[in-house]
Formats: structure tokens, sequence, C-alpha cells
């Protein structure tokens, strides 16, 4: 199993540049319906989120899954107006909700992930989206390849580019950016390449970079209740940071594939990552426990139990994958 294959997924060079509908041309990605699967619960999936009790994964080729008791059953969405994968997903309720991937991509739905309306494309270069996040219903951010950063105050009817700084040391704004988060004070947090974490203190306003001291990418953050940063990505790195992203302390994750996805519970932190690793500690471990699937699935994304769901949901590049 490839250690780089988020990277690869991320990037979009797992799917071709053009999908073709019923043996014509291809069509930009933007541009086409998602595509129907006859086994959707086996599709790549990147990315999961609630939507209230429900559950929502998104993937490749525009695929949106929902599931209304737990995951233990799945179905598509009604209505994708785009084809392209989608790599991440958000939502500030049980109705509103956003999706961003390919051909920089951003679909809205207010039905709770059931219909979707297309806000943003670009077909004229093929710059993916890679993370999206919502302050409310109202502000929000996407971002993605070559320091991309989109923001909207008005739910995504409208979207403009934001600008940022250069990294210290000189050079201009190109790290890719894969994962938005912020936490409870408002303060926001960018994890990108190169170790290097963004944070915005005025609602992204203004960014400043922080080190995490690591250099490689960091492809996944959380924040947990107690206030404390998480960060973690490539070959197993993770990192926390108790004073708002100022100052970094690495952690062993016990795990040597790349960390996909972070999560909070309470005082606990979960993850997953690459060659099947799953990894959970405390805010406050040094140490965080490690265990990896005899089937060592490229595990993307994880959905913890809660009121509505029984047991955790894993998410793969096959697909849905069951709790062993």
């Amino acid at each position: 199993m490839t250690k780089n294959f988020l990277a690869y997924a991320a990037l979009c060079c797992a799917c071709t540049s053009g999908f073709a509908q019923s043996g014509g041309p291809a069509t930009p990605f933007a541009l086409a319906s998602a595509h129907v699967w006859a086994n959707p619960t086996h599709a790549m999936l990147l990315d999961v989120a609630h939507a209230g009790a429900r559950v929502v994964a998104v993937g490749e080729h525009g695929i949106v899954l929902l599931s209304d008791d737990g995951g233990r059953t799945f179905r598509q969405a009604k209505q994708v107006p785009a084809a392209a994968t989608l790599s991440a997903v958000y939502f500030v309720d049980s109705r509103h909700g956003w999706a961003v991937g390919q051909w920089g991509v951003i679909l809205a739905t207010i039905d709770g992930g059931e219909n979707w309306t297309l806000q943003r494309s670009d077909t004229s270069v093929d710059q993916p989206l890679f993370s999206v996040y919502f302050k409310d219903a109202n502000q929000g951010w996407a971002v993605g390849l070559w320091s991309l950063l989109l923001a909207t105050d008005d739910g995504g009817r409208n979207w403009h580019v934001s600008k940022l700084p250069p990294p210290p040391g000189g050079g201009k704004a190109d790290r890719n950016l894969f994962k938005f988060f912020g936490d409870r004070s408002g303060t926001l947090f960018i994890a990108g390449e190169q170790g290097t974490v963004l944070r915005s203190r005025d609602a992204g306003a203004t960014w400043e970079y922080r080190q995490t001291g690591n250099k490689g990418s960091l492809w996944t953050g959380t924040a947990a209740a107690d206030g404390s940063i998480f960060v973690g990505g490539l070959l197993g790195h993770l990192y926390r940071s108790h004073d708002g992203g100022d100052t970094w302390t690495a952690i062993d994750s016990g795990s040597s594939g790349s960390i996909t996805d972070l999560v909070s519970a309470g005082d606990k932190i979960f993850g997953v990552g690459l060659d099947g690793f799953v990894i959970n500690g405390t805010t406050e471990a040094v140490h965080f426990t490690s265990k990896q699937r005899q089937d060592r699935a490229a595990l993307t994304a994880l959905v913890m139990p809660s009121a509505a769901i029984n047991k955790p949901i894993f998410l793969s590049k096959d697909g849905i994958v069951k709790a062993e």
C-alpha cells in the first residue's frame, strides 16, 4: 500500500481530468453530474461529517453518501451537480453544509445533503480544494493547492480569493493547504506543507505562519475541548500546542503510516492513517496508543461513536470499512 496515497488523491491524480458520459467526449468534472455507483460504499471516500444525526461522506467522482441509521446503511444523495472528486465536507447544522474538491468545485446543500447546488468551479485550471470550514451559516473558508484560500461572508453565494502573506524567509505563498479548522475561541488554523500551520486571530483578516519543527506535510488537525490544538501528517508525525499555536510539542503517535484524519471527543484525540493505523490518546498524553488493522486499509477519515452512532465509522480508498 503506497504511503503517498492521500497526497495522490488530494492532488487529484487518482482520477482523470475528464469523466466520459455514456461513451461520449470527456466533460470537465465541474460540469457533469455525479457518477451513480452500483456499490457506492466501495467507492473511494475522503471525508465525512455529521449533519445532525445524519452521517455524510464524500469522495471520488462527486459521490455523496448519506446514512440515517448510524452508519449501518448508506445511500447516494439525490442530486449532486459535479463529478469532481470531493475531498472535504462540512456542516454547520443538520441542514446547511458544503463540499469542496477538484476543479475548485464548491457545492452547497440546505436539506442535509439530499440535494446540492454548485456555488463555484474553475475549469480553466485544476486547482483543487482540500478543505472547507464554516464559522456559521454565512462566514466560511476553503483552501487548496498553491496556497489557494477562498472566503465568503454570505453562505457561499459569493466567494473571493484571500491573499496570504509570503512565508518566513521570503518566497511566495505557494504551499499546499490541506486542513482548515477552528477552536472554541474563534482562532482559525490551516495545516499545510513543510510542517507549517497558518493561524488567524481576526476571523481570517490576517494570517501568520507557525512552525511545528517538522518539514513534512501536515494533512489534518483538530481543536480539543480544553483548547489544545493537534496536527498530524506524513509518516505518523503528530504535534500538540497548548498555547494556541505559539509553540508545538512532538507526540509519539505510535504510527508509521501517515495520519489522514484527527477528531476530538472530550479529553481524547482519535485518528486514522494509511496502512490501517488507528490511534488515540488523551489531550495530555506523550505517547498515543496505536493499532494497525489486519487488512492495512488506507484509512482516510473517521466518525466516532455518538448518540446516533454505536461504533466508529471508518472511510478508506476502498469505501466504508468496519471497525475491527
